[in-house]
């Protein structure tokens, strides 16, 4: 899961952070050409044809035990598939800029995809069965209804897919459309160098500037991001117009009603569902973002803050560094307090070379966990450069992955989670291990900068991501009316930047180009939307773990267990949450007015 970045990335540069990990993926193949990897792409090519020989045109005959046969026959491509491209992608993105990487795994995605469009007809012909011969089916066999989660999403494209000719063009020639301009993003973005205080940066070197102490710095850091953003905005410009007008051409075939349709069909949640979400989120932006930033003004001794005093730290905040040995240390604890089963789960992270940590030049920004295939297990990337808010970072990805090994013992096809509830475990591990810290904060200046920065990353997540997602949404609608400039897209950013952080910010010449850094755009479109969903999920579970105890845990590792094996629905019924009634996101959202009204009493 690819993680926001704070403003949105985390660094560059090796500080004395110690020992930082390194991937060891030889736990999916020794080496890129290794005889295991020939060994899997031929039993792949082979397996794909005998599967379109063995059953295209003939699902409608099978019997329950039939198609329980197919399914397992499928769901072992789909592992092996995801296996080599788990690969090929981690090694990409520890270093996108080197040109064997990325031939290999532009070579694996092609033939993937050459090997896997004759099974282009297994969903088209699943979705054609007789509603009454479906429901028989599954009447008729309990192993093949454990799958029927996974059959009712195939089963909701129905109104919306083509004909088996489109859909497998489509599929095939989806190497050369939004694949390869999300390589052009990550490789473009992967290159650009800044100059800070003399020295030379990649980006996340630079964004890690305007959280330093010193504004001078922040400012010349955030200038530096606007001129080299403003020196390439016609090539990002090109592939926003491309990819939001593949989509709309895509989504104009299909019928989908909304640009964001496709994104709420693919995360199982209702459109009403998310619009309660979006609604809820403006609605609080003067509770939140608006009082909060003009509170940290007052703690900066300014009338009026820039874009580079956003993540600033606060005058009374120390500014330490964090050994990789004591943030391990921080979020292993947390873990262990609330169960010492989560800590048995994240320890061999740590321990068999589940992590790659360090900043390096090529390396791709951010921070994610990478699930790759049940049989395997999940690899977490940082950029980690010592500070707190890295610390946050572990915690959030370590519990990314402690998700995904337990949901792995569903399946492949049924251990995938919505991206709405995969950010459950990962909100829930920084709270655990803000929550923590925040207990054992030594007096009140420590617990102020503790909440403050709490406060700071939920803004981030949930009022950031809700901007985020008006500006996609305003994006691909305008794009629907025709090209649009640099400019246009410029001002579509900044129509939402005012209104969700407020009067108290002044915005600085070329600060409207910073949309042409979010990965999110480009390689999830609408995807933004599920880190504000996962935050008020936690906020609201969290409070019923404080009321419960004990008993929420087992119900917990439940839920995780799930996967993709269940609706939000039926996660949340345990816990007497409801994710469709407009007053849960309240309930959420009213624990950072707590923290803000706490911040606001400190000045008592």
């Amino acid at each position: 899961m690819i993680r926001t970045p704070l403003f949105d990335a985390n660094a560059s540069g090796q500080g004395d952070f110690g020992d930082l990990p390194e991937w060891d993926l030889t736990d999916l193949y020794p080496a890129p050409d290794s005889a295991e990897i020939k060994r899997d792409m031929d039993w792949l090519e082979g397996a794909c044809a005998d599967f379109a020989g063995d059953y295209e045109g003939k699902l409608a005959g099978l019997d329950a035990a039939g198609m329980l046969e197919a399914v397992k026959r499928y769901e072992r491509i789909d592992v092996i598939a995801g296996r080599v491209m788990s690969y090929a992608g981690l090694r990409y993105y520890q270093m996108t800029t080197d040109a064997e990487r990325a031939k290999f795994m532009a070579d694996a995605q092609d033939k993937i995809t050459a090997y896997t469009t004759p099974l282009v007809f297994w969903s088209l012909e699943f979705n054609r069965l007789d509603d009454d011969h479906f429901a028989g089916l599954m009447a008729a066999n309990a192993d093949l209804a454990r799958y029927r989660p996974i059959f009712d999403r195939m089963r909701a494209m129905k109104p919306y897919q083509l004909s088996d000719e489109l859909e497998k063009f489509l599929h095939d020639q989806s190497t050369v459309g939004a694949a390869a301009w999300n390589r052009l993003f990550d490789e473009t973005i992967a290159g650009l160098t800044f100059t800070v205080d003399g020295e030379e940066k990649n980006i996340e070197g630079t964004l890690d500037h305007l959280t330093d102490q010193d504004r001078a710095m922040r400012q010349q850091a955030a200038e530096e991001l606007a001129r080299v953003f403003g020196a390439n905005v016609k090539t990002f410009a090109r592939i926003h117009n491309t990819l939001a007008k593949e989509k709309e051409i895509e989504d104009r075939w299909r019928g989908m009603e909304t640009p964001q349709m496709g994104r709420h069909l693919s995360n199982h949640v209702e459109p009403e569902v998310v619009e309660a979400l979006r609604n809820a989120v403006v609605a609080a932006y003067p509770r939140l973002s608006h009082r909060y930033y003009k509170l940290k003004a007052k703690w900066l001794g300014l009338e009026t803050m820039e874009v580079w005093d956003r993540n600033a730290p606060l005058p009374i905040e120390d500014e330490k560094v964090v050994s990789w040995d004591e943030a391990e240390k921080t979020v292993m604890d947390a873990y262990a307090a609330f169960d010492p089963r989560m800590a048995d789960i994240a320890k061999p992270f740590f321990t068999d070379g589940w992590i790659d940590a360090g900043v390096k030049q090529g390396k791709a920004p951010g921070a994610f966990a990478h699930p790759t295939v049940t049989e395997v297990h999940p690899y977490v990337m940082l950029n980690y450069l010592g500070k707190p808010r890295d610390v946050m970072t572990l915690a959030h990805e370590l519990g990314h992955g402690v998700h995904q090994v337990l949901a792995a013992e569903q399946g492949e096809l049924l251990s995938s989670t919505p991206l709405t509830l995969a950010e459950t475990a990962s909100v829930f591990g920084e709270m655990l291990t803000f929550r923590k810290l925040l207990d054992g904060a030594k007096d009140k200046t420590e617990r102020k900068t503790m909440l403050a920065g709490k406060v700071e990353d939920m803004i981030n997540t949930v009022v950031r991501q809700i901007a985020f997602y008006d500006f996609e949404c305003k994006l691909h609608a305008a794009r629907q009316q025709g090209e649009l400039t640099p400019d246009d897209i410029n001002a579509l950013w900044m129509s939402v930047q005012a209104e969700s952080l407020g009067e108290v910010f002044d915005f600085m010449p070329g600060y409207e180009t910073f949309w042409a850094y979010i990965p999110h755009f480009v390689h999830s479109p609408f995807y933004v939307y599920a880190y504000a969903f996962g935050d008020g999920l936690v906020n609201a579970l969290y409070a019923v773990y404080e009321e419960s105890g004990e008993e929420f845990k087992d119900k917990y590792f439940d839920m995780l267990r799930a996967g993709g094996s269940k609706h939000h629905s039926e996660l949340l019924a345990p816990f007497g949450l409801d994710a469709s009634d407009p007053a849960f996101w309240d309930k959420g959202l009213s624990m950072i007015e707590g923290f803000i009204d706490e911040l606001e009493a400190m000045e008592d």
